[in-house]
């Protein structure tokens, strides 16, 4: 089994992937492209490496039984995915405390409102196989629990329940 947890960055996917208590490995994606150079080039407008998917999955080829965490893992195959919503203003809040350029706090934010990974998951994975977690205002305990339902097979799907449009 495969089973990626997604977000906006700032919702929560490494805390709550640390903190699951599931059968699975756990790959932080991230650290995975910059260790093994898995880039296409780089953003110079965001000063970050571009992720070259197609890479990604092969690297990923074979491997079985991991729970893939990324604000870029609803880009690679997966059975289940977990998409970590949290509401914008929180967003904010939580990627100021890291320090984040105001541009890339604001776009988050946007981002988060506008449904854009969800979106994206549901594209690429179809509503059925895709877990809609709200990380806003829990702790991160409870936020892990749910990602380890959704892994045992515990939790339905749930596409489309989280909306912060709101927020615009």
């Amino acid at each position: 089994m495969r089973v990626a947890v997604t977000g906006t960055p700032g919702t929560g996917k490494t805390t709550a992937t640390d903190l699951a208590e599931t059968p699975l490995s756990t790959v932080h994606l991230n650290d995975a492209i910059h260790e093994h150079e898995l880039t296409a080039g780089h953003d110079e407008e965001r000063d970050s490496a571009v992720a070259d998917i197609d890479a990604v999955v092969d690297w990923l080829n074979g491997r079985d039984d991991i729970l893939v965490e990324s604000h870029l893992a609803h880009h690679v195959p997966a059975d289940r995915v977990v998409v970590l919503r949290c509401h914008p203003e929180e967003l904010e809040r939580r990627l100021q405390r890291r320090e984040e350029p105001p541009e890339t706090v604001a776009e988050n934010a946007e981002s988060e409102a506008l449904d854009i990974v969800l979106a994206e998951a549901v594209d690429r994975h179809g509503r059925e196989q895709v877990y809609e977690v709200n990380t806003t205002d829990r702790d991160p305990a409870s936020v892990a629990a749910d990602v380890a339902a959704v892994v045992a097979g515990e939790r339905e799907p749930t596409a489309g329940t989280v909306s912060f449009v709101d927020y615009l």
